[in-house]
């Protein structure tokens, strides 16, 4: 039995390995927008953020059956965000980071992660209708703050040439 451990251990390990190599990009681009930190360069915020919920995930590792880890992990990162949001109040650059940090967390569950209504609003505890509300919200917001447009450069005039 003695043996049996550290090999369990090592598959356990590598199985882990596996998945945070395949899911990591996209669950720190997740933490990135909720932390609100610009994903191109070190965002120590997001980094610790996700690798907190990756230790509940490979603490819960061998529990988890069936469910998904992908699944566990983003309820793991969601749940640990919205319990520091107000370490996130102040903006650091990112695309949402003029968000409040609940927007900031319904508009990633609902439009970076597709993950329904019901089911984000059951993963918050808030009503269906206010995570309704809180994203028509931020898109408003994001959509009334976009940048303008630079206006187009004047045409070129013509060249007249000389006789």
């Amino acid at each position: 039995m003695r043996e049996r451990r550290p090999a369990q251990e090592r598959r356990r390990a590598r199985e882990f390995e596996s998945f945070v190599a395949g899911a990591g990009g996209r669950l720190l681009s997740a933490a990135a927008l909720l932390t609100g930190e610009p994903a191109a360069r070190p965002a120590p915020a997001a980094e610790e953020l996700l690798l907190r919920a990756l230790s509940r995930t490979y603490a819960a590792w061998d529990r988890l059956g069936g469910d998904d880890p992908y699944e566990r992990t983003r309820r793991e990162l969601a749940a640990r965000f919205a319990r520091t949001a107000r370490r996130h109040r102040r903006p650091r650059g990112g695309p949402l980071a003029r968000l409040s940090p609940r927007e900031r967390l319904v508009l990633v569950l609902r439009l970076y992660e597709d993950v329904p209504e019901e089911l984000a609003a059951a993963q918050l505890g808030l009503p269906a209708a206010r995570v309704h509300d809180l994203c028509l919200h931020a898109v408003a917001e994001l959509r009334s703050r976009r940048r303008p447009e630079p206006p187009p450069a004047p045409a070129p005039s013509p060249k007249s040439s000389a006789p």
